[in-house]
């Protein structure tokens, strides 16, 4: 015979896996705030071949910080600001550093989108989550590529 559980009380205090979730979610919008800075300033370094690649991804980004931003609001939560300046691992000179800052971007933002993955407490929240790891993933092999980082994808994606 097992003991008797009383019924759960809903005292309106949050899930702690929903708080986390948000987190998670606002460090994927502070990392997509970052990436789009990361692009912009990138851009003035590229050449017209890859200065179209990185516009085509810099959009993706607005994208989803748009999208997150949205998600956010509809939890209930404020969404995080953008820094009113970011450093570079390294100045940004030429084609190779601006590629690299390129390759720190989509790492660090397959880094949050892999928290969410960890930390969501939905499905549909892990599997959007995943979704962007890869696609963040995959930027940053091109990356990879263009400053002859080997491998060109990342052995653990969302690992620093």
């Amino acid at each position: 015979m097992s003991p008797r559980r009383a019924p759960a009380q809903d005292d309106g205090a949050e899930q702690p896996s929903a708080q986390v979730a948000k987190e998670a979610l606002q460090r994927s919008l502070a990392g997509e705030h970052a990436a789009i800075w990361a692009y912009s300033t990138a851009l003035a370094f590229l050449p017209p071949e890859t200065a179209t690649r990185a516009r085509t991804e810099l959009e993706a980004h607005r994208t989803l910080r748009r999208e997150v931003s949205e998600a956010l609001t509809e939890l209930g939560e404020r969404p995080v600001s953008a820094q009113p300046a970011y450093t570079p691992p390294q100045p940004v000179v030429d084609e190779l550093s601006a590629s690299a800052l390129l390759v720190t971007a989509e790492t660090d933002t397959a880094a949050a989108w892999r928290s969410l993955v960890e930390r969501a407490p939905s499905r549909e929240m892990r599997e959007a989550g995943l979704t962007r790891m890869i696609e963040s993933t995959v930027r940053c092999a091109f990356w990879r590529g263009a400053t002859e980082q080997s491998p060109a994808i990342p052995v653990f994606p969302g690992r620093g």
